[in-house]
């Protein structure tokens, strides 16, 4: 098949950037994706806002503004703004939807109009995803995926002897940050003043309480620093349909608690790899016992070792075909 990515952010990327902390999920999703598809014999173009044209992997990557309008596409893929598909011709068109959107929103927002016209598929990443979108923005058709992680996540090996007595949010800083260390100040640091929290960068950090900036460099460096994290602390937040930063955690072993807000609640089995907190004093407990109870955490990391490699792009490349 003849496939496009049609991508219209204002970061500049290509998939030699994929390591970069500038890459986002909705960017990594359109890099992982494009260079799965070229495997399984598809020819593969993606448009975005990239300032060079460039062949990688047999991807070809090209400004949004340099399309041929002659080319017809048997798949167009968007990512977020279907009004994108004016600027291209396709037998088929398929929606990335990275937010949850009201009927409201998605109006005002000016996508009516090429939703109608184009009458896309919308792929959605699970349960609270699906119950999220209102019925009528899901008329055409649903695409049922779960996302993967970078290969370095995969291919890092893990070392038990690295892990220290600490805990890690990679997730962006307002995805309830700011919750998690008011829980962290009020209940957890104050019953054990040895464990420590590594944040994405934020003014709330507090080293006072034990609370420090994990390195914000490039995903090599968010690797090193999750391998030595002994938990993941990620609340979790209402715009959250996957969470790529739970699906790291798990590739590399690290069991996750959490509030279970947003699509949370799918990303962790309750007692298997992680747990999902009624309330934050059971959230604060958790993370206690994850420090005190070594066994309890072998069990945990047991678990997920079972589970490493399950989920790879290949897959979901895979399904992706099988659904359009």
């Amino acid at each position: 098949m003849k496939i496009c990515f049609l991508d219209n952010s204002n970061i500049s990327y290509t998939a030699n950037n994929l390591n970069s902390i500038d890459i986002r999920g909705a960017e990594n999703v359109v890099i992982n994706l494009s260079q799965e598809l070229v495997k399984f014999k598809n020819d593969v173009d993606v448009f975005n806002n990239g300032s060079a044209s460039c062949n990688i992997n047999d991807v070809r990557w090209n400004n949004i503004k340099n399309i041929n309008k002659d080319i017809v596409y048997d798949v167009a893929f968007t990512n977020n703004d279907i009004r994108l598909f004016d600027k291209i011709r396709a037998k088929k068109y398929v929606a990335f939807s990275h937010s949850i959107q009201s009927l409201e929103k998605f109006i005002r927002k000016g996508q009516l109009f090429s939703y109608l016209k184009y009458k896309p598929k919308i792929i959605l990443l699970g349960n609270y995803h699906n119950k999220n979108r209102n019925f009528l923005l899901k008329i055409f058709g649903a695409i049922n995926l779960q996302w993967a992680v970078d290969p370095i996540f995969l291919n890092s090996s893990l070392d038990e002897t690295m892990i220290e007595n600490r805990a890690i949010f990679t997730s962006r800083r307002d995805r309830n940050l700011n919750i998690l260390i008011r829980i962290w100040k009020e209940k957890v640091f104050k019953k054990n003043e040895s464990i420590k929290l590594f944040c994405t960068p934020s003014d709330l950090i507090d080293n006072n309480f034990n609370i420090f900036s994990r390195d914000f460099d490039d995903k090599k460096s968010m690797v090193k620093d999750m391998l030595k994290s002994k938990v993941l602390l990620v609340p979790g937040h209402k715009g959250e349909l996957f969470c790529i930063a739970a699906e790291e955690a798990r590739e590399l072993c690290i069991p996750i608690i959490t509030l279970g807000l947003g699509s949370l609640s799918e990303r962790v089995e309750h007692g298997v790899t992680g747990f999902v907190a009624k309330n934050e004093d059971e959230f604060a407990d958790f993370t206690l016992q994850i420090f005190s109870d070594y066994n309890l955490w072998k069990k945990l990391r047991n678990n997920l070792l079972q589970l490493r490699g399950t989920r790879k792009w290949q897959t979901v490349a895979s399904n992706l075909i099988k659904q359009l």
